[in-house]
């Protein structure tokens, strides 16, 4: 082989000496020559060096930031976004006039202020609101979103009147928390419903805000009481034992504590409180009829209906049941005590949730089962269902190559899923209300389908027609 000319060589050699340690980019990249043979100086091959695009792959060690990402209905403000409700919210880059977006049907990124990012690690979507949380030291622990025509997220005054407040929160807003010692409380999990939301606590128990029409904050009825520009927050603490998990139905909520006793209060009217009668409860009281002497992990309610999963792997549920939620053991309509389900095809329950009309369970093998009315998950050929039927591991990525997927987490809104897999992949399916699923179209999705997600989901919240998703990403 013919050698090559002295100058290709001092060019090759000077390309090698300018590499980086670490840097992608060949050296024979940068070793030019000239049209008339003369190698480049020194000065210009830096030149070209610092010209010259840098490409890095991420690997597996690499950090991921902690990100919040929307979806859904925008007009309400519950994305926290304002740009999309009102263009002139925030500059526009190189002067562009920026659209007003009344749905998002695909994953936006949520900038929270201060930067960095607060560290958010609980979610929940009411309807058309919606709160975030952290369980930073700050004082600041919670920020919320989206309609605030009840306080549900707190008094937020007005910049232009300082003795009025808001009615819409267009950006993730502090929510102030009557703590007693906020440098060392953390909050642990959020929850919304109709018009109220319940802040859960690791050391000062349970804040309530919002509609109390029922007694769902766990207070006393007031008649005639004003929840518009309200800056009442309850604290809840009169719990025999330590409440780890809060869930909140359309107007009642629940409350799990650490010796696996579960409590009610609100609207009864479908039997959801499941303290054996139909009327109203503004104290939180303890459940019994089933659930007696049951040790319950976990609670689920969103609409009407409620479900309880117990330590030894069992279901339990009372309330609403027009959709056969509970068809396995009764044929009434409204359950007021908590029954056992005999559901002896589904294996050991590890998770259970309710929206308006449907029921899932997730078993500790990671398979989904569903029932109730809707769309469930099979297509549309399954609308209603009284015992619960298995949707194929197929629909969530399992194939003859990667027979081991499992569901790791099931979540859901009024009338859709979501479902996180052990390999990092969010699926939906149900009615795509106003784009709620996230899919890139606003068709209803019959089968589960994988959201397109610049990072990995960590969690996720189902409201009424949005959705929001804990994420670690690269960007």
């Amino acid at each position: 082989m013919a050698a090559a000319p002295p100058s290709v060589v001092r060019a090759l050699a000077a390309g090698a000496r300018l590499a980086r340690p670490g840097s992608l980019r060949p050296a024979l990249a940068r070793g030019h020559w000239t049209p008339a043979g003369r190698s480049r100086s020194r000065r210009e091959a830096a030149e070209a060096e610092a010209a010259a695009p840098a490409v890095q792959y991420a690997g597996q060690r690499a950090a991921r930031a902690a990100r919040v990402f929307v979806w859904g209905f925008s007009f309400s403000g519950a994305l926290g976004v304002p740009t999309f409700v009102v263009p002139g919210a925030r500059p526009a880059p190189r002067g562009a006039p920026r659209p007003r977006r009344r749905i998002q049907t695909v994953p936006y990124r949520l900038e929270l202020e201060p930067e960095p990012d607060p560290q958010i690690s609980a979610a929940a979507c009411g309807y058309g609101f919606t709160l975030l949380a952290s369980r930073t030291r700050d004082v600041t622990k919670v920020w919320g979103m989206g309609l605030n025509k009840d306080s549900q997220l707190g008094f937020h005054r007005s910049r232009r009147d300082q003795s009025r407040g808001y009615d819409y929160v267009l950006e993730p807003s502090p929510v102030p928390l009557p703590l007693d010692r906020p440098q060392d409380t953390r909050v642990l999990q959020v929850a919304c419903g109709r018009a109220h939301s319940l802040v859960l606590t690791d050391q000062e128990g349970v804040f309530s805000m919002g509609n109390n029409a029922y007694g769902q904050c766990g207070r006393q009825v007031v008649e005639n009481e004003v929840y518009r520009e309200s800056h009442r927050v309850h604290r809840m603490q009169d719990f025999d034992g330590q409440v780890i998990q809060v869930a909140c139905g359309q107007d009642h909520s629940l409350f799990l504590t650490d010796k696996g006793q579960v409590y009610s209060c609100g609207w009864g009217a479908d039997g959801q409180t499941g303290l054996g009668h139909y009327a109203t409860t503004s104290t939180p009281c303890r459940l019994g009829g089933d659930l007696a002497g049951v040790t319950v992990v976990q609670v689920a309610t969103y609409g009407d209906c409620c479900l309880a999963v117990s330590a030894d792997g069992g279901i339990f549920g009372w309330g609403n049941s027009e959709y056969l939620q509970l068809a396995s053991v009764t044929e009434s309509t409204q359950v007021n005590v908590p029954r056992n389900l005999p559901f002896s095809r589904v294996g050991r329950v590890k998770q259970a949730v309710c929206g308006g009309t449907g029921c899932a369970l997730l078993n500790e093998e990671g398979r989904v089962f569903v029932w109730g009315y809707g769309i469930l998950g099979k297509g549309p050929g399954l609308v209603e269902a009284a015992l619960p039927e298995m949707i194929p591991p197929s629909l969530f990525g399992s194939t003859a190559f990667a027979p081991d997927v499992r569901v790791a987490r099931l979540r859901c809104g009024l009338s859709h899923f979501a479902a996180i897999t052990d390999r990092g992949e969010l699926f939906v399916w149900g009615k795509n209300v106003r784009g709620c699923l996230g899919i890139g179209r606003l068709d209803d999705q019959y089968f589960p389908w994988r959201v397109t997600l610049p990072g990995q989901p960590v969690d996720v919240a189902c409201g009424v027609d949005h959705m929001v998703t804990l994420a670690k990403s690269f960007i």
